[in-house]
């Protein structure tokens, strides 16, 4: 745990762990007679403390759906984020792609959270939304208040650290919203449009970073960073790179309503090393920032990491790489899709899209390697609907991560859950130790 100020990791920064498989063998609940187990490593010292790897299912693939991996009552809560006004009728935070972390400032933990919100009076975040809130906490526990941004903007909405219609900042050399993140009026399919996605916040040599992405609705979609000229609730602007178009490169994709040439890479991610930091971007690619964290280098034809795809390799979103024990870690967020076998029993897997696939749930999957770019290890399944998320250690060395249930399709959107769904979920972690070397959501009756 380092407790310097300058040097900005989180506690333990986003500590997950992956590796070998267990010696272990259990069931899967939802995919009985639809997967055979692979051959396990030998279990080594049974005195060991460490809970058992869950199997590897083949074919490689299948998603696993046992209980044990989802958040439950029993491992997981919903942090009770300080309500705005636009909270108080549904009692709660509608939150997208939960972000959550500890940091050391000025030798005291500080965790933050951030994630995609929705506008007042809106039922989602897009096709517009009125940008990035944070709130703070000194322990998970709470108490979670809306960070104070009212010394930097008196009378406007607290907690509120970045938005499109802080246009009106700009000022000469100083960009807070580039001119392709303002919000726009199209010719009336969606009326006034602009979205932003899944923030991510860092606390990197003694300065705040913002990473988050613009949305579909946006006149073009990807990836940009603010850096905070002050403490965590800003004021932020708009780094070099993020001036004239979001990071990286135009990459097919998106609905059909994004114009040609508008789509980059979506969900960025920072990682940070020592004084170095890289960002990770959806399409799985990634690039140093430069020492002034002004921009990326490559800018384009950035390079990929070395994985182990599926076969076919559906779409992924939401990927991170983090850093413990000298291992790199790389996490997506991926839909498992659920069908029938041949045999008409059931079958989850992280197919993509086909007659007879049903989404079901955001997965959070995950894989190891010994160098940054790989090659990294099959994936597997770390928590069940826990996609889209970051994992982070407490100031106690306890290990979370995060969860939102996603509202969109699926498990979460059948209208008997749909209102327990967009939710701040943060959920115990457990790892599996030195040799086993994964991470799951905590299992029961384990560690």
């Amino acid at each position: 745990m380092t407790t310097e100020d300058k040097n900005s990791s989180p506690v333990g920064r986003r500590l997950l762990l992956a590796g070998a498989a267990g010696a272990v063998v259990a069931g899967v609940a939802g995919v009985a007679g639809a997967a055979e187990v692979l051959p396990q490593a030998a279990a080594g010292n049974a005195r060991q403390a460490y809970p058992p790897n869950r199997p590897e299912l083949k074919p490689y693939g299948l998603a696993d759906t046992h209980e044990d991996l989802w958040p439950r009552e029993d491992n997981s809560r919903i942090l009770p984020l300080e309500l705005r006004p636009r909270d108080e009728e549904l009692g709660r935070v509608w939150i997208r792609d939960t972000y959550v972390n500890c940091f050391v400032v000025g030798g005291k933990p500080l965790y933050v959270a951030t994630g995609t919100t929705r506008a007042a009076d809106t039922a989602g975040a897009g096709p517009w939304n009125d940008g990035l809130f944070v709130w703070t906490a000194p322990s998970v526990d709470g108490p979670w208040k809306l960070a104070d941004t009212t010394g930097i903007r008196p009378g406007a909405e607290k907690g509120k650290v970045w938005s499109p219609e802080f246009v009106g900042e700009n000022r000469p050399g100083r960009t807070v919203v580039a001119p392709w993140q303002e919000h726009w009026e199209d010719d009336g399919e969606f009326g006034k449009r602009g979205d932003v996605w899944a923030p991510e916040l860092h606390f990197f040599r003694g300065r705040w970073y913002l990473v988050a992405c613009m949305g579909d609705h946006s006149k073009l979609v990807g990836t940009f960073m603010l850096v905070s000229e002050g403490g965590v609730a800003g004021p932020y602007r708009l780094v070099k790179g993020s001036l004239k178009k979001p990071f990286g490169d135009v990459v097919p994709g998106g609905p059909d309503f994004i114009e040609p040439g508008a789509y980059h890479h979506i969900d960025g991610g920072l990682f940070t090393e020592g004084d170095d930091a890289w960002l990770v971007l959806h399409n799985h690619v990634y690039a140093k920032f430069r020492d002034d964290m002004e921009d990326i280098v490559p800018t384009t034809g950035l390079p990929r990491f070395q994985q182990r795809p599926y076969a076919p390799e559906p779409y992924l979103e939401g990927a991170h790489v983090f850093k413990h024990g000298g291992k790199y870690f790389l996490v997506h967020a991926a839909w498992d899709r659920a069908s029938k076998n041949t045999d008409g029993s059931a079958r989850h897997a992280y197919d993509p899209p086909g007659n007879g696939r049903a989404q079901y749930q955001y997965d959070a999957v995950v894989a190891v390697a010994d160098r940054f770019e790989g090659p990294y290890s099959r994936r597997w399944t770390a928590g069940v609907g826990a996609g889209h998320n970051n994992f982070f250690e407490d100031h106690e060395g306890g290990l979370w991560a995060t969860f939102f249930r996603n509202p969109a399709h699926g498990y979460w959107a059948d209208p008997s859950r749909r209102a327990d769904s967009a939710v701040a979920g943060v959920v115990r972690v457990e790892w599996t130790g030195p040799d086993g070397n994964r991470l799951y959501v905590k299992r029961r009756g384990q560690g």
